[in-house]
């Protein structure tokens, strides 16, 4: 192809440059998913960034038309206005990005306060929010007609860096290079949610991959609701949520969760439910022995936190993080053991 000539791409080797593959601008793609591991380790071909709490963020420019889409597909430009503002303002005016939306409580991202935006679907109502939001930008997947997602992690984030300015919404997310154990010790005692590491010369790819791998410092993960407990006491809404994940076609019950939710969301959590009634339970294997149970057809996808697996596969200690808008039922698996 020979060196192409554009404000960023023009920094490109001719090697480098020859995997490029001219295409529209996209409004979507398919996103590159890390794979959990309980494997900490440092190497020098692999880099290590921030772990964040909070959602998966697809953006795309063309000209002036700016797409902010989740990581399944959702529109969510009236969502994070701020963001497709920052993105349109850009001299950039062919661009793709991959990132993430959090809010913060303190100096950590809080998936609970981001709760806050993500549920709104309403640009005025959105741009009143006292909730800000911050879009941390860690790759590209396109750039002046050109799909770049064939060029190594580390290329792709030098042309990101060249590609477009960050002021906030817009923050680059930083990396460390080789020193993953120092990264990921550092992320526990700042009490972040951990690290995620990259192997340096990655393509980007759609789906899991082993290329890029997480160190979680805390447990949590999205389980899909199957049913809830009747509140007891002085309790509203509901006393407890019944969850589970898949394996395969089967939903696994992988216990109640009880705790986390504010009075609010107990209300606001049964009115949901309350729609999705059935009459018997979608869960085909667990034990579950709720005599109080009532069922919902499973398309309502929680965040839970907990400390650990027991041996007979329940969760222990689990707490009510928030509602996921961006991952389908189906697609919730057990993470691992």
């Amino acid at each position: 192809m020979g060196r192409i000539v554009t404000a960023a791409i023009g920094v490109l080797p001719d090697d480098l440059a020859g995997r490029l593959r001219g295409e529209d601008v996209p409004t979507w793609r398919p996103p590159m998913l890390a794979t959990l591991t309980e494997e900490r380790f440092s190497d020098p071909n692999w880099i290590f960034e921030r772990k964040f709490d909070g959602i998966r963020l697809l953006a795309f420019r063309d000209g002036n038309k700016v797409t902010l889409r989740s990581r399944n597909d959702l529109p969510l430009e009236d969502t994070y206005p701020e963001i497709a503002d920052a993105l349109a303002a850009q001299d950039c005016p062919r661009v793709g990005i991959d990132g993430e939306v959090v809010a913060f409580e303190g100096r950590r991202t809080s998936f609970a306060r981001l709760q806050g935006r993500s549920g709104l679907h309403n640009e005025a109502a959105a741009r009143a929010s006292r909730i800000a939001v911050y879009y941390y930008v860690f790759d590209l997947v396109h750039l002046d007609g050109f799909d770049t997602t064939s060029l190594p992690l580390t290329w792709r984030k030098r042309l990101l860096r060249k590609a477009l300015t960050f002021q906030d919404p817009l923050r680059f997310t930083t990396h460390r290079v080789g020193a993953g154990e120092e990264a990921y010790a550092g992320a526990c005692s700042r009490g972040d949610e951990g690290v995620v590491a990259k192997r340096s010369d990655s393509e980007y790819v759609a789906g899991r991959s082993p290329n890029w791998l997480k160190f979680k410092c805390v447990r949590d993960q999205e389980f899909v609701i199957g049913g809830f407990t009747a509140p007891k006491g002085s309790r509203v809404g509901l006393g407890a949520l019944l969850v589970g994940y898949y394996a395969g076609d089967q939903l696994v019950y992988a216990g109640k969760v009880g705790t986390g939710f504010s009075e609010p969301v107990l209300h606001q959590l049964r009115e949901r439910l309350d729609e999705l009634a059935r009459e018997h339970s979608p869960f085909t294997r667990g034990q579950l022995t709720e005599r109080d149970a009532r069922w919902v057809a499973p398309e309502v996808v929680a965040q839970i936190g907990f400390t650990e697996w027991t041996r007979d596969g329940k969760l222990r200690h689990p707490r009510y993080q928030g509602l996921r808008y961006d991952k389908a039922a189906r697609e919730v698996v057990r993470e691992s053991n």
